[in-house]
């Protein structure tokens, strides 16, 4: 199973995560939105969003390797023994850069030894979604990417909502061809976006997706 964390959740979804690592082998994505966002605003740089994707600069993806890094280490902290710290570029998270949106990429399936051994130990991967060049990827798109090259079963996005709001309501299924129109016709924005475009993507892979209570099916 991979379990992306938000980093508006960050170390609290560790009782979660250990819960699921109790009868699963899990392997922990973690994002650091917020904490970027506020460490570009006092440093004065710009915080720009295309598609749910961070426009990134040469000094910004500075500042996200190193909020990434800050976070990884208090989620394992968090989580306790069991953890192990791993950042994307340096066991080979592979990506595409897209060069519109500075030294950003999108993220290929990857299977990462580094990763394999730890699950293997009975040990949790935590990883920071940061891919070689260095190249800043989106954490959800990064998940559903490690999600594929695993072979996972599941993946499951924690997060700062229930799920996928309907007319006000948490939908408990949604198929993802559903979703798919949904997305182009620009009927959700903010950080939904990239979530539910990596259920998608999952799904559609074979990987059980789940967005909080929202089950995405292909």
């Amino acid at each position: 199973m991979v379990v992306k964390v938000g980093g508006a959740v960050g170390a609290e979804a560790a009782a979660t995560i250990l819960a699921l690592a109790a009868a699963d082998e899990v392997c922990v994505v973690h994002g650091a939105g917020p904490q970027i966002s506020r460490e570009l605003t006092r440093l004065g740089l710009p915080v720009r969003f295309v598609g749910g994707r961070r426009v990134t600069s040469v000094r910004a993806l500075e500042v996200v390797r190193r909020s990434l890094s800050d976070v990884n280490a208090a989620l394992c902290a968090a989580i306790g023994p069991r953890a192990v710290a791993l950042l994307g570029d340096e066991i080979g998270l592979r990506a595409e850069r897209v060069h519109e949106l500075g030294h950003v990429g999108d993220p290929l399936p990857s299977r990462p030894p580094a990763v394999e051994n730890a699950l293997t130990r009975g040990l949790i991967p935590v990883v920071a979604p940061i891919a070689a060049g260095p190249l800043n990827v989106n954490a959800d798109e990064a998940a559903a990417a490690l999600a594929v090259g695993l072979g996972a079963g599941r993946i499951l996005f924690v997060t700062d909502v229930p799920g996928v709001l309907l007319d006000g309501a948490v939908a408990p299924t949604l198929v993802a061809s559903d979703a798919v129109r949904m997305l182009d016709a620009g009927e959700l924005e903010g950080g939904i976006v990239p979530k539910l475009r990596a259920a998608v993507t999952a799904a559609r892979l074979g990987v059980r997706a789940d967005i909080g209570e929202t089950a995405v099916v292909a």
